[in-house]
């Protein structure tokens, strides 16, 4: 039995391929190198520590990931971060501040629509995408955040937060 040894050139010794994004996150600009299947959540969480967003199901099916992109919701687990190159992304950690909440944020709180909190960062950045679609009723309400899930039952906290802000 002849063994032979694995070229110099072995798979192993490779680095893996990188590419150059630039994004603008919460008003701050980031000049980075990503490897081509970054997802947007891996990168907003693992490269530049904006924990805030959530890794839920990693299946696009829970929300929790959910960012801005120009106003407009993303499901960041499932969106490769190659394809937002010169985007404008918001998450939670660029809606209000400690001293001055988002009105969606404030209106969480009175209504008490936190719960365990996981699932809140994704649920006030659809809010305020949706927000802006000026849903009319609480059915559209409803319907307009069934991509974000509550595994503590919050629902209907979050749909009376998201009315109060409305205006319904």
């Amino acid at each position: 039995m002849t063994v032979t040894q694995p070229p110099s050139h072995d798979a192993r010794e490779r680095t893996p391929p990188r590419i150059a994004l630039s994004l603008t996150i919460n008003a701050m600009r980031y000049e980075i190198e990503i490897s081509p299947s970054a997802t947007l959540l891996d990168v907003i969480r693992d490269q530049l520590g904006l924990t805030g967003t959530k890794k839920g199901c990693d299946m696009g099916g829970c929300g929790a990931c959910t960012v801005l992109v120009a106003g407009r919701r993303v499901v960041s687990c499932l969106a490769l971060a190659a394809s937002f190159d010169d985007a404008v992304v918001t998450t939670i950690e660029g809606v209000g501040t400690a001293d001055h909440l988002h009105p969606l944020q404030a209106a969480f709180i009175r209504h008490d629509a936190l719960q365990c909190g996981y699932c809140t960062s994704g649920q006030i950045l659809s809010g305020i995408a949706l927000l802006s679609e000026n849903p009319g009723s609480i059915a559209e309400i409803r319907e307009g955040m069934s991509g974000n899930l509550c595994r503590c039952g919050a629902h209907p906290n979050i749909v009376a937060a998201i009315a109060e802000v409305a205006g319904l």
